[in-house]
Parts: C-alpha cells; structure tokens; sequence
C-alpha cells in the first residue's frame, strides 16, 4: 500500500472559514428550528469548551506563580502534583501533543529553577562562580510528558578552582535530592550533574566533549550514548551566558568531527521497528506483553533519533522534534510531504505515548510502554502503521547520506 499523501495543515483563518463553511453546507437541509437549534448548541458548547480551557490555563498560572515563591520542598512536590493533573485533565479534552509539551516543559523549568535557589540558599556558603543548569533528553527537546526524570548537566565558570569543584560536587548531590523530592525521578542511567562526568567547568567540558568526539575513552558505546544525550542539551536556569557558550560547543564539535555523526547515523538507522511481514505490525507472540510492542524503543525513539542526526549534520539549533522538520523542509531535507507526514507520525506516537502513561498513572496497568495496535480503533491503527513507514524511509535515507555499509 503507498504511503499516504498529507494535505497542508491549513492556517487559523483558513480553519477557521473552512469549518464554518461545512455548517453553512449543512444550514440548508435544516428547517427554522433545526438550524436555530444547532446554531445556538455550536455556540453553547464552544463556549463551555473555551471555559474550560480558560479556567485550566488560570489555575496553572496560578501555581506556577506560588512555585516561584515556594520555600517548601513537599509543598512544591504537591504543586507539581497539582500541574500534572491539570495537564492530564486538559489533554484527555483537547489531546494536543504541542499543548501538552508547551505547559509541562514550561512548570518544569519552573519547578527546577526554583530548586536551584532554594538549594543555594541551603547550604553554608553561595556559588563562588557563575552556573548554569542544562537540561537533554525530551526536557531538552521541550517535549516534556506527565512522567518525566532528571535529564541535566551542570556547567560553571573556569575562576573558582578546585574550590568550585568541591562546591558544585556537593550543590549537584543536594539538588538531585531535592529535585527527587519534588517529584522528577532519578535518571536510572545517571545522567545528573551528581555524576561527575556530568558536571565541571567550562574548561572541564571543553576537554570531557573532545575526548568523547575522538573515541579517546574506551567505552565506544558510552561515548555514543552521551553524544546522542548531549545533541539535546537545552539552557533552563542559572548563568545564560555561559550555557550558550556549551551549547555552541557541543554543536561545533559534532559537525566538526564527521565520524562521531557517523556513528550516530549508524545506530539510528540500525533501530528495529515495530513492522514484520508484508509491512504490518510487530508483536510480541508470547510472554506478558503478547500481541503489543514497544511504543517507545520500536516506533516513537527512532524517529526521534533520526530527526536529530539529520538536523544535526544541517547545523540546525533547534532541539524540537516538529521545529527540526520543519526546519529541515525548509532547507530541503524533506519534500512538503514527508514533513507533514513525519509531524503527524510524531503526533500519534506521542499522543499514545501519552495515553499509556495516564494508564500507568490512574492504575489501570503497570508498564507505560507497550501498546497493542489492534485495540485501536482501524483508522488510528493505520495512521500509526503509515507512522512506521515514514520513519523506515527515513532510516533508509539516513542510511544513503552517510554511506553507512
């Protein structure tokens, strides 16, 4: 079957003309009372809709107001609490994927900036040098969700000397903690600024960055894991200044040294996907999660992944999945249909990605990964299996343009 074709997504005014013209199609099939009847229910319930939007908007605006103030550790876990309901409770409404991104990365930031005071002003002394906070991973990419974990990196000034090591090495093991307690989950990967390969100066960046694009340490796969982890760092809080000057490092460095890209290339192109014989679904065919497949590892990761490589070798700063599409349309990466395509593909992954862990959070099942296709409804079934075809052009693309063998 050919992949499908997918039409511009029209702009505000042509939405909203376009709508109103399928009722004004319909009007004439109606009597007085009929198109009284409908005019006035469209009317009612946009309102009801757009009041309920407005008080979920307020009431966030709220918290993250006392979040900015908050001196309490269990008083902003129970506002980060309060946040995620509200944003599940408006996406199981609207089940906008941008919406849903927008808000969570917003109040996260939030939460983490406060932290970074609240943890300066804990202990005996203030930060004897500038500081930055850097997030990666989905915070990185701005593309937060309803569970999230601590993806970040501390990078601070060269003056302070081995007394700022042994600053930030104690304010990293404080703020860990704290973020834990106000709900952002340890990385299981360790990927924390507690970890000393995620933390140092600049100068100590400088060299760490260098010796992982060379291949100097002997872990190869290590290496490239922390190049794909680091390809999304992203400033949130502290010294903006000197998180720009990383920033601009780590991607310097990635275009300059073709062959840490390469490798990269290679691993995208080399994820399995969640597609079998005759281009249908993957499934499990035994064990407990039999007839379903990964959502996150077999669909959703790779096209992530292979999104960034391309963006990467075009030196686009975006770390936004969509905006890397979108970008790379631009300048030519991808046809106006394969752009449009892969925005959809990420929108339905994400937003299944989504649904599964407001599964695991209401208690309806345990494990937030695992989606069997053939419980959804056959028009979203095959959105998602036109979703793993796209991303299978692109690995062979990727493939191609770096002449990966």
């Amino acid at each position: 079957m050919p992949h499908q074709t997918y039409p511009p997504e029209p702009g505000e005014e042509a939405l909203l003309e376009e709508l109103l013209g399928e009722v004004r199609a319909y009007l004439p099939l109606l009597d007085r009372e009929e198109m009284k009847l409908l005019l006035s229910g469209l009317v009612q319930r946009t309102s009801d809709e757009l009041g309920r939007f407005r008080i979920c908007s307020g009431r966030e605006e709220t918290l993250v107001e006392r979040v900015k103030t908050e001196t309490d550790y269990t008083a902003l876990l129970s506002l980060h609490e309060e946040l995620n309901a509200l944003e599940m409770e408006r996406f199981l409404s609207f089940y906008s994927v941008p919406s849903l991104h927008e808000n969570c990365t917003w109040y996260r930031d939030a939460l983490a900036r406060r932290a970074l005071e609240l943890v300066a002003a804990e202990l005996p002394s203030p930060p004897p040098v500038p500081f930055a906070l850097i997030s990666m991973g989905s915070d990185g990419r701005e593309e937060q969700t309803l569970i999230t974990d601590q993806d970040y990196l501390i990078v601070y000034a060269d003056e302070g000397g081995e007394e700022a090591d042994r600053y930030f090495a104690e304010y990293s093991r404080v703020l860990v903690e704290r973020l834990a307690e106000i709900g952002f989950k340890k990385c299981t990967g360790g990927i924390m600024p507690s970890n000393d390969n995620w933390r140092g100066s600049i100068s100590q960046w400088q060299r760490r960055l260098h010796a992982i694009v060379r291949y100097e340490a002997e872990d190869y796969g290590k290496n490239l894991m922390d190049l794909i982890v680091l390809s999304d760092a992203r400033f949130v809080a502290g010294d903006e200044e000197l998180a720009g000057r990383l920033v601009s490092l780590i991607r310097a460095l990635l275009q300059d040294y073709f062959m840490a890209l390469w490798g990269m290339a290679k691993a995208a192109t080399e994820m399995k996907l969640a597609l079998g014989f005759l281009k249908r679904f993957w499934t499990e065919g035994s064990g407990e999660h039999k007839g379903a497949f990964n959502l996150k590892l077999l669909a959703w990761a790779p096209l992530v992944m292979n999104v960034r490589i391309l963006a990467i070798n075009q030196a686009i700063p975006a770390t936004s999945t969509v905006r890397r599409i979108e970008l790379l349309e631009q300048e030519h990466s991808f046809s106006a249909n394969m752009a449009r395509g892969l925005v959809a593909a990420y929108r339905i992954l994400t937003k299944h990605r989504i649904l599964l862990q407001i599964k695991v959070i209401k208690g309806i099942q345990k494990n937030a990964y695992y989606l069997n296709p053939y419980s959804l409804p056959s028009d979203e079934r095959e959105r998602m299996r036109q979703a793993l075809l796209l991303i299978e052009d692109l690995q062979k693309t990727i493939h191609t343009n770096f002449s990966i063998l």
